[in-house]
């Protein structure tokens, strides 16, 4: 009977799936399609020559994602902005006695170095583990292999990479059996186990391994396909003048795909400021690991909630992310003009 319940259940969700598949499609093909025959038959019938009507038309296919845009996107953004200047109900005008105390909050204060660590360690050590494996992983004839092990972890969500590598950091009292991999080793070798995630900094560090672990698979598989563009002529030329693998890699590899490690790396960087999941799975930001998005969550939606300081903490990681952008903006233009 469970399972008659459970196959009813899913072929519900798979039909409701459809439906609503189905219907979206065919109200966009109404859409597009009444707007430009009701555009055609405007111009036909209008005394005026329309010089703009390509550009007409484009404003009017592009309507819809610039409202959804406008809804989803820009109004939170502008809404979050005004409750960071109210109290916790979003009744009360308060200034910026928010942005006072969240710059005098000790936890605050934290988190913002915790971030620091994380902005600094892990993009820096992804897109260097990337890059290595993808040219080594190209030299050995089951390179396809391990790249392919290597970019597993990219399909596991970051709840799920967290509940992996809480077993394998899982702690049980000296000469209980331990579940956990790394006490399993620890104790074969005759040392005492460790609750490494409650170890203050270090327990920072085994968290950004799981991000690392992660992404690595993202600059690998990039780096893998940019490795390809380098002319082969010149590197061996470069073996043939007696350079080294080593020197090969520094002088030409890493100058040749610089633009991409700088995409790499923007991308990884991103991701990091704005991390949660693995936080909230592993230690919820206890013993000392608490990161920005995790303090926005836990001031926005626990203990009764307040609104207007888990509104400062959003506006201050899109703060950290603007720059990023920012950046990112003004170097595709340089290269636009070259």
């Amino acid at each position: 009977v469970r399972l008659f319940i459970v196959y009813n259940e899913i072929l519900v969700i798979i039909f409701s799936l459809l439906f609503y598949v189905s219907v979206g499609i065919l109200a966009c093909f109404f859409y597009f399609h009444t707007a430009n025959f009701l555009l055609d038959l405007f111009i036909r019938n209008s005394n005026k020559k329309f010089s703009n009507d390509s550009s007409i038309r484009a404003f009017i296919f592009i309507a819809p994602a610039f409202i959804i845009l406008l809804i989803f996107i820009l109004y939170p953004v502008f809404e979050t902005v005004r409750l960071s200047f109210f109290d916790k109900y979003g009744r009360d005008f308060v200034g910026i006695n928010n942005y006072l105390w969240a710059f005098n909050d000790p936890e605050f204060r934290r988190c913002i170095l915790n971030n620091l660590g994380w902005l600094l360690i892990v993009p820096t050590l992804s897109t260097f583990f990337g890059l290595v494996i993808a040219n080594l992983a190209d030299r050995i004839w089951w390179g396809t292999i391990a790249k392919s092990i290597i970019f597993m972890p990219m399909a596991i969500s970051f709840v799920g990479a967290g509940v992996i590598w809480k077993f394998v950091y899982d702690y049980r009292g000296p000469g209980d059996e331990q579940i956990g991999l790394l006490n399993a080793i620890i104790v074969s070798f005759g040392l005492e186990p460790q609750a490494w995630i409650t170890i203050p900094i270090w327990n920072n560090l085994f968290l950004m391994a799981i991000m690392i672990w992660i992404q690595t698979g993202l600059a690998m598989v990039i780096f893998s396909a940019a490795l390809r563009s380098i002319p082969k002529e010149m590197l061996e030329a470069a073996r043939i003048d007696g350079a080294s693998e080593f020197k090969i890699f520094t002088s030409i590899i890493i100058p040749y795909l610089e633009q991409t490690i700088l995409v790499i790396w923007t991308i990884i960087t991103i991701l990091v400021l704005k991390i949660f999941d693995i936080i909230l799975a592993m230690t919820n930001g206890q013993w000392q690991t608490e990161v920005l998005a995790n303090l926005m969550y836990d001031w926005m939606f626990r203990g009764g909630g307040d609104s207007g300081r888990g509104s400062v903490m959003a506006i201050i990681i899109m703060i950290g992310v603007i720059p990023i952008m920012a950046w990112n903006i003004h170097r595709h233009r340089e290269e636009q003009k070259v």
